[in-house]
């Protein structure tokens, strides 16, 4: 099979399309041929080396849908043709994959493979932040980093829909307009105007009750300064680069303020959880309460562009690829 392989850190220009070797799915794995494959910042990070992959070369990617091919030993909840879409680290660029049967969910009949390609890592992991991380309901005021991107579209809606109130940072006008579109009570674009005090006027000197900041660096100090007293900081990704170490005493400086740093695999662990939080999110997404924006479909053989477009800031909502 035809697959995306990265042989050495670097740029965009690293990934090349290769043939592979396929091997029958092991014990407890399915095959499943991929009809679309998400593309996330995430997979920038392995393709540059600032995540270590596991070796190279490797094929990036960690979300995918289409059906099953073939299922190995002990796997009794698939079968051949079944549609399904997963969550996986690494391996999802490419024809088809084999992926562990526990991170696979059937798809709905209402959700197409395209829609499905793009949900799995943003969806579950916007699932994650708003249920766990912090429980989010009516009465809170969030804010939300990038809101303009695929993960933070998925936030502001389904925010928006557990009654918060929403504020959004991003980078341009038009991106303001589409987060407005998708129900922010308020957008900040953070490259003309200091969000922090935006956020103090916003509130009347309050601050928010939460900030999730997948922009890292940049925004850092800027969110621990937009929360209220005993608010909490979700640092879930690093876009401009890793957050910088800093004196723990600043939490307690800044109103005995909260920071986490989570990760979605972590939270699925356990099949259950996988199951129950994918019906969740296929559920409120078939109710039109979240609306999934695929930005731009491209053959897989055209991975490389994607990655400069998603590093280019270029984009708004979710990309996916196409099997050739």
């Amino acid at each position: 099979m035809q697959a995306i392989r990265v042989h050495r850190h670097g740029g965009p220009e690293v990934m090349t399309l290769d043939d592979v070797a396929a091997g029958p799915p092991r014990a407890g794995e399915v095959r499943v041929r991929h009809r679309a494959i998400g593309v996330n910042f995430v997979d920038t990070y392995f393709r540059s080396g600032a995540y270590a992959p596991p070796a190279l070369p490797f094929i990036p990617g960690n979300e995918a849908a289409g059906e099953i091919l073939e299922v190995g030993a002990g796997v009794e909840d698939f079968a051949p043709g079944d549609r399904v879409a997963y969550v996986a680290v690494l391996g999802a660029y490419a024809e088809a994959r084999n992926v562990d049967a526990r991170l696979v969910v059937r798809l709905p009949h209402a959700i197409g493979f395209e829609q499905a390609a793009t949900m799995m890592l943003k969806g579950l992991t916007a699932h994650y932040l708003l249920h766990r991380t912090f429980s989010v309901g009516a009465g809170h005021t969030v804010l939300i980093h990038a809101a303009a991107g695929g993960l933070g579209l998925i936030l502001t809606q389904w925010a928006r829909h557990l009654g918060a109130r929403v504020i959004g940072t991003v980078g341009s006008a038009a991106k303001a307009r589409l987060v407005q579109a998708r129900g922010a009570d308020h957008v900040i674009d953070y490259e003309r105007e200091d969000f922090a005090a935006r956020i103090r006027e916003i509130t009347g000197g309050r601050g928010v009750d939460v900030v999730y900041d997948g922009v890292g660096r940049k925004t850092f100090a800027g969110s621990l300064a937009s929360l209220r007293p005993l608010g909490l900081l979700v640092s879930h990704g690093a876009a401009s680069g890793p957050v910088e170490p800093f004196d723990i005493a600043l939490l307690m400086q800044k109103g005995s303020l909260y920071a986490t740093s989570p990760q979605l695999f972590t939270h699925l662990e356990n099949r259950e959880d996988v199951v129950a939080m994918s019906r969740h999110l296929f559920d409120v997404v078939a109710s039109g309460a979240v609306r999934m924006t695929i930005e731009a479909s491209l053959p897989l053989s055209e991975a490389a562009e994607a990655h400069r477009l998603l590093e280019g800031r270029a984009t708004s909502g979710a990309m996916v690829l196409i099997p050739d």
